[in-house]
């Protein structure tokens, strides 16, 4: 009944992608009793308005009008007021909503005040659509995790190098383009040393994590030069230097490498609820079993050589029945190249 108008809020919502952390993405439409649109509105970043005081603000009342929300108004004060009392104050009679909020001290709650005051709550309205927008938020609310993406530009074959390295370029410049912009939706990238060491790659982001067990990358290295970085180490390491912009993080190590399971809780004790996963195969194939999507970048070419460095090379698997499962989430062609997007069954 109101598709439209929620996939208007579901496009409003994604203008603030990787802006809003650790609050959802969420979009408003609000329509006056002949259903005509009389106010927009969206979450602009962490900190500012909610999405429906964004559009509520706008008007002076609502007289008997319908707000559209890709997410169950909030109950409770935080940064802002809750978005419950702007909804019942402006004189909305009806509310439809996308997805219940995750967060347990919301969930539910929001729409019974509304039908308590006596509003008309409609919904789920667009629910997976409204889940899929905001599936970091729903799992840091109801796992205590951060969400985990890699991603990995292969051949065709599923190589990311040569035997001895090389590997620029293996997608074309749209592509490389596309993953800088899809990097910026997410609170860190996660890389390994090797990955700093072998390209000296610049990673322009707010902020940046470095595996680097033995404390081997130079903090001259392109890397450095920007952003919050940390930098998490076998325990046995010391620091040589230390600035503001570099915390060092002491980390045990599982069979001779870093513990994951550690840096991923350390990660959201740090307020990072998103990780994008940029490194070899070797880093990618110990993040797998965490992984809660996969963008591969898929050029049309085949490196023909066994010797070649795969994009995952983590598990040695003896059947084929051991392989990790996902499903494929969407597909898009970048010139030449396929990136296809997994997520987690």
């Amino acid at each position: 009944m109101y598709i439209k108008e929620m996939k208007k809020a579901i496009s409003l919502a994604k203008k603030a992608a990787g802006k809003t952390s650790p609050n959802p993405l969420v979009g408003c439409v609000v329509l006056n009793a002949a259903k005509d649109v009389i106010a927009t509105g969206y979450h602009r970043k962490y900190g500012d308005f909610h999405a429906e005081r964004d559009a509520l603000n706008k008007i002076q009342n609502a007289n008997g009008g319908t707000l559209v929300v890709n997410l169950e108004p909030c109950c409770h004060y935080g940064k802002t007021p809750p978005c419950t009392d702007i909804i019942i104050e402006k004189g909305i009679t009806t509310v439809v909503y996308g997805m219940k909020d995750p967060n347990p001290i919301v969930s539910g709650k929001g729409l019974k005040i509304l039908k308590d005051a006596g509003i008309s709550v409609v919904g789920p309205e667009l629910e997976s659509e409204c889940q899929r927008l905001n599936e970091v938020f729903i799992k840091n609310k109801t796992q205590g995790k951060s969400f985990v993406a890699i991603k990995t530009a292969t051949t065709a074959d599923g190589k990311v190098s040569t035997h001895n390295g090389d590997s620029k370029w293996i997608t074309s410049e749209k592509a490389r383009n596309y993953a800088r912009k899809i990097r910026k939706y997410y609170d860190a990238i996660l890389t390994s040393s090797s990955t700093v060491i072998a390209d000296n790659p610049t990673m322009k982001h707010k902020v940046k994590v470095i595996l680097d067990r033995e404390l081997k990358t130079d903090v001259n290295s392109n890397i450095y030069k920007q952003g919050k970085i940390y930098v998490f180490h076998d325990i046995s390491q010391k620091p040589k230097s230390k600035t503001k912009r570099i915390t060092y993080i002491p980390t045990h190590t599982k069979n001779d490498k870093l513990d994951i399971e550690f840096i991923l809780n350390k990660l959201f004790e740090l307020g990072i609820m998103s990780v994008f996963v940029e490194a070899g195969g070797k880093l990618s194939g110990s993040f797998l079993p965490y992984a809660d999507k996969i963008y591969q970048f898929i050029a049309p070419k085949i490196l023909n050589d066994n010797s070649g460095k795969s994009c995952f090379d983590g598990d040695k698997a003896e059947e084929i029945s051991e392989c990790r499962n996902f499903e494929i989430e969407s597909t898009k062609l970048l010139d030449k190249d396929l990136l296809v997007t997994y997520k987690k069954p």
